[in-house]
């Protein structure tokens, strides 16, 4: 089965480039159409830099023309294109150039507020920090704390896109999980409310 690579980031740009419906976008990014609802609504995938498609050989304008002239035609992906993306080196620690250290706080107020359920472990290896610095950020203990600002740590280059994407999806699998073990449903896929009962002093009109 074909991958889209990246397919929030390129789910960002077919949303805000072409008029492609939430279905079509869903089944060619291999996401569901809620979810591209949100990335729409800026609920999901916030401060995700939208990825080209065609400029990645992924996508034609013809097929995205043939999608937009047709809602319900399903968009296929260029075959016998396919990138070549370097091995993933195992390592350590992650170094961040010094000129890059100072924008740390800003991924890490980042984190905090979009996606929380990344533990501060696995924050501290991504973007090369540590656990106290972490903490000063959270209790707005940190010695610059007025100027931090949440900002996405692609954007200022501490992680790649496709970095960013793979924890956030195994930090999401693992909480799912954990909530399935412990018995606690997810509200956002929990049963709906169900109509209030007709009060016991309810009087049907029709009988007068």
């Amino acid at each position: 089965m074909y991958e889209i690579l990246m397919p929030k980031a390129t789910a960002v740009w077919l949303i805000d480039n072409t008029g492609l419906t939430f279905d079509q976008i869903a089944a060619f990014c291999g996401l569901h159409p809620l979810e591209v609802k949100g990335i729409a609504d800026g609920d999901v995938a916030t401060g995700v830099r939208g990825l080209d498609p065609i400029a990645n050989s992924q996508l034609s304008r013809e097929e995205i023309a043939r999608g937009e002239a047709d809602p319900t035609h399903k968009i296929k992906p260029l075959e016998g294109r396919k990138l070549d993306l370097p091995p993933v080196k195992k390592r350590g620690g992650r170094y961040t150039p010094v000129s890059r250290r100072q924008d740390r706080p800003d991924a890490i107020a980042w984190f905090l507020r979009y996606h929380p359920e990344i533990t501060d472990a696995q924050m501290g290896k991504l973007i090369g920090t540590t656990k106290s610095t972490i903490e000063s950020v959270r209790s707005r203990s940190h010695w610059n704390s007025a100027q931090i600002k949440p900002v996405d740590p692609v954007t200022i280059g501490l992680c790649t896109q496709i970095e960013l994407d793979a924890l956030v999806k195994a930090s999401s699998s693992r909480r799912a999980k954990a909530a399935a073990e412990a018995g606690i449903i997810d509200p956002e896929e929990g049963p709906s409310l169900q109509p209030a009962a007709k009060p016991s002093f309810y009087v049907d009109e029709s009988e007068y």
